[in-house]
């Protein structure tokens, strides 16, 4: 996992905006902020980091971040990455971020993966299916009842009056309705879908947690061969403030 963006969704117009980028190398964590942070008056920075064209660093996660990660601590831990379909060896501070999208609470915050071609070239993502609590008693059924390696589908859903690029997800048998691609990867799904590669594309169910809170109850996986001259989280609103030159700004977290 190399970057992750930082969604922030506007109080006023309820719109989604990438408002900052997070990477890990070298040991050093990074944040910066994005365009999409300009894009409207009532965004204001997180904490400590007020500016928006300086670079952050620090060798532990930030806290905005690190406050969004079930501590190893707690008793329900284990049963956390088993929700996740995540070992223990592989639950790095980012990949836990990149698999929960950093949901905590009510806030208007979520954290998403920026993916990346595979070594096989294609494009792979895992992501929980959306809007699972607004569904009918019979959808929630029916996604209990589904089984890993299930082939879900996917249905551009024009006319939906909240969102007309939303992305639904639907069951073969029955055929309803069990939730919605995350906005984030909605642009990028679409394009996938109705692209020259269209027919490689397959959602999979990865896990059921009939247990869990509805925000993790569906895991999903899409592959499909990435379409040439593909480049996700690449429009304005992606791109970072910092100058490219500009001095680091450490960022020393209090004791």
């Amino acid at each position: 996992m190399k970057a992750l963006f930082l969604a922030w969704q506007d109080p006023m117009s309820r719109q989604w905006l990438p408002v900052g980028r997070l990477t890990y190398e070298n040991g050093r964590y990074q944040f910066v902020y994005t365009k999409g942070a300009l894009t409207s008056r009532n965004f204001i920075p997180f904490g400590p980091m007020r500016d928006l064209r300086s670079v952050y660093e620090s060798s532990e996660l930030f806290p905005l971040f690190a406050n969004r990660i079930l501590s190893k601590n707690r008793p329900e831990y284990q049963q956390f990455l088993h929700w996740l379909n995540v070992t223990e060896d592989a639950a790095d501070p980012l990949s836990l971020l990149a698999r929960t999208e950093g949901l905590r609470g009510t806030d208007s915050l979520r954290v998403f993966p920026c993916p990346e071609r595979q070594e096989n070239g294609t494009y792979q993502v895992h992501f929980f299916s959306h809007g699972l609590r607004y569904l009918p008693t019979e959808s929630l059924e029916a996604v209990n009842g589904l089984k890993p390696g299930t082939r879900l589908y996917l249905m551009l859903d024009v006319q939906n009056e909240q969102d007309s690029f939303a992305v639904a997800l639907r069951a073969e048998q029955p055929t309803l309705l069990v939730g919605y691609a995350p906005r984030y990867f909605a642009t990028d799904f679409r394009k996938v879908l109705l692209g020259p590669n269209s027919k490689t594309v397959q959602v999979l169910v990865e896990r059921v947690n009939t247990e869990a809170p509805t925000q993790l109850r569906l895991l999903c996986s899409i592959t499909a061969d990435w379409p040439k001259g593909f480049h996700p989280c690449s429009g304005p609103h992606y791109q970072p403030l910092a100058p490219p030159k500009k001095l680091k700004k450490v960022v020393k977290r209090k004791r």
